[in-house]
């Protein structure tokens, strides 16, 4: 291995070691260029070690102003959300939410055209680039966001060279440097003392300072509720506070659809409870507190998976998720990335989270339980909470699609509000397996049904492409061993995924329970999406009656059927093989089985109406009206 040539020129040095770097002794980082080419260096530098060096430092400033440019715009769009809320502009939000997830990868685009124009870099000089690497971790020592700024590196590096040259030589496998006790121009949350100024002037304070650019529309009722909420909220030792208990309450407020979302943790001793304010506007100019969320399970519903990602402002991101952190246990910081919007980061962090479970477990990989899809091949670890998604070279009958098609439908969803009841995905390229970890089970389906994206190297299996999903337990399966009450509350659950999943203008096509999965909290999400079709797509009719006696003998309907057209009245035979279920989804979802209320739903989304999805329960709602009481 070549010197760096920071090493070799006598850069000074941080005093803490680069663990990145590699190899014990190695170069350190946060290395600084000196004011002249001569300054304290210890003798004659040859001057194409010089002329290596200044070229490692333009293409890492490069890149750095790729990925500042990238997070500026960011920044942008995530602001303007206070505006769209205010102005009650629903759809301008979808379509920012939508055009800031393509961000990312244009301006990877962009950094890689510039370095090949300024730069003769298209093969792959080693010494090179770990200078580069070097030089990059110099110019990020005081940046805000050091960790979203190695990722892309990161993709600039891999879409430009062979993945052979993935290691923590010359990408940040492991991260360069801590965002531990970054800070931004002010603090990412403010504490407030309710025992100390009480709880009514404390709370006024916290839903003002939240500032969303409208006044409240009756704010001492709000206040009440959330004070009547608190002191008969079983379990809040609201009796039992410390002397120095405290409301930490994040400074940005958190924006989605129609809502904006005041969150923070209330700290008593060294306990700590989550909470959150949803904030809605009327819509008459002025806004109201909705609800109190206080319950963990209801927070981790607001940053769930299947929800789109939040629209938030703010300068320092690790800062943000490490506050999260603490009053979301079940979340890992690669679910927090993707929630407030920087899935590619996520993507890293749940990259990094996998390489380190690996190395501390020894299950293999094995076919998912379950009924086997028609298009995808899916495997999962076990010890691990998500599968891995693999288109197959050939689809089974009756499917009709093609790869690209697939992937396309996969973006849609990406991109589409899921409304808590569509799994997000992260797509991986040229992902490496260790081989000593596949099922032979699971080695001879994938080299079945997908050899085109399946290699085998040496002790890795590289996997061309794939999508992954948090685990759930499929709903076909789940129902086997269910009790009453667990089947009435799933089949509550599927029918509300299909009704909300339609208001918000995707029909899920395919209803088998074997595409509907359930999370650990028993909320039902749809994840399989091949089929999926736009509602306004979808012709949905009635049966006609039969013309005679002998048309329901027939092998074959008596009535034309189009390739959109839908039968609501079938869903009763088609989707319940079991009696006791047909009856119940009956008396639950009647409308989901007339094609009157589809309809209904269509003349909806055709008028521009935006569905009113809670991410919690009706009943937790706060009355507005001044006879109403909280209950």
């Amino acid at each position: 291995m070549p010197p760096l040539l920071s090493a070799q020129l006598g850069w000074p040095a941080s005093p803490w070691q680069d663990s990145a770097a590699g190899g014990a002794g190695g170069p350190v980082f946060g290395a600084r260029v000196q004011e002249s080419p001569t300054r304290n260096l210890p003798g004659a530098v040859p001057a194409d070690m010089w002329e290596g060096a200044l070229l490692a430092r333009s293409i890492a400033e490069t890149i750095l102003n790729g990925f500042d440019k990238h997070f500026r715009i960011f920044r942008e769009i995530s602001r303007k959300a206070r505006e769209y809320f205010v102005s009650c502009n629903w759809a301008a939000g979808r379509e920012a939410t939508r055009e800031r997830i393509s961000l990312y990868d244009m301006r990877v685009q962009e950094a890689i055209e510039e370095l090949q124009t300024r730069f003769d870099i298209a093969e792959l000089d080693p010494a090179l680039w770990q200078e580069i690497k070097l030089q990059y971790m110099g110019l990020l020592y005081e940046h805000r966001q050091p960790e979203l700024a190695e990722t892309f590196y990161n993709s600039v590096f891999c879409r430009m060279y062979d993945r052979q040259y993935f290691n923590n030589r010359h990408i940040f496998v492991r991260p360069g440097l801590s965002t531990a006790y970054l800070e931004g121009d002010r603090p990412v949350y403010r504490s407030y003392y309710p025992t100390r100024n009480g709880w009514r002037r404390t709370l006024e304070e916290i839903l003002t300072s939240a500032d969303v650019g409208l006044p409240f529309e009756n704010i001492r009722r709000d206040v009440r509720n959330i004070v009547h909420l608190l002191r008969h909220h079983p379990g809040l030792p609201i009796g039992a506070l410390r002397q120095h208990f405290q409301l930490q309450v994040l400074t940005p407020v958190f924006y989605r659809n129609k809502a904006a979302y005041i969150v923070g943790r209330a700290v008593n001793g060294p306990e700590r409870f989550p909470f959150i304010i949803p904030l809605l506007n009327n819509e008459h100019g002025a806004v109201y507190v909705d609800a109190l969320v206080l319950d963990t399970d209801d927070v981790a519903n607001l940053f769930s998976f299947a929800r789109a990602y939040f629209m938030v402002e703010c300068v320092v991101p690790a800062t943000l998720v490490g506050f999260l952190l603490s009053i979301l246990p079940s979340k890992s910081a690669a679910d927090l990335y993707t929630s407030i919007g920087f899935h590619k980061q996520g993507k890293a962090e749940f990259y990094r989270d996998f390489l380190h479970h690996l190395g501390h477990s020894t299950d293999q990989l094995i076919v998912a339980p379950g009924i086997k899809g028609m298009v995808m091949s899916v495997f999962t670890l076990p010890s691990y909470p998500y599968v891995f998604k693999v288109i197959r070279d050939r689809f089974r009958p009756p499917k009709e699609i093609t790869r690209d098609e697939v992937m396309a439908k996969y973006q849609i969803v990406k991109q589409h509000d899921r409304v808590g009841r569509m799994a997000d995905t992260w797509e991986f390229s040229y992902a490496a397996f260790p081989l000593e970890r596949f099922s032979a089970e699971l080695l001879e389906e994938l080299q079945q049904e997908a050899p085109s994206v399946i290699d085998i190297e040496g002790d890795q299996v590289i996997i061309r492409h794939l999508y992954i999903e948090r685990r759930l337990v499929p709903l076909n399966l789940y129902l086997e061993s269910a009790s009453d009450e667990e089947t009435v509350h799933a089949l509550q659950e599927y029918g509300d995924a299909i009704q909300q999943m339609a208001a918000a203008g995707i029909f899920p096509g395919d209803l088998l329970f074997k595409n509907f999965g359930v999370t650990r909290h028993g909320r039902v999400i749809f994840y399989d999406y091949d089929e999926i079709v736009p509602m306004e797509e979808i012709s949905f009719r009635h049966i006609p009656p039969p013309r005679f006696p002998e048309d329901e003998m027939a092998s074959e309907p008596w009535y034309s059927v189009g390739p959109n057209d839908v039968f609501p009245e079938e869903f009763r035979t088609f989707l319940f093989s079991k009696p006791d279920q047909r009856r119940v989804f009956s008396l639950l979802h009647p409308g989901l089985l007339d094609a009157d209320y589809w309809k209904g739903l269509q003349e909806t989304i055709r008028r521009g109406g935006f569905p009113d999805v809670f991410p919690y329960a009706q009943e937790k709602r706060f009355p507005r009206s001044h006879k109403e009481k909280p209950s």
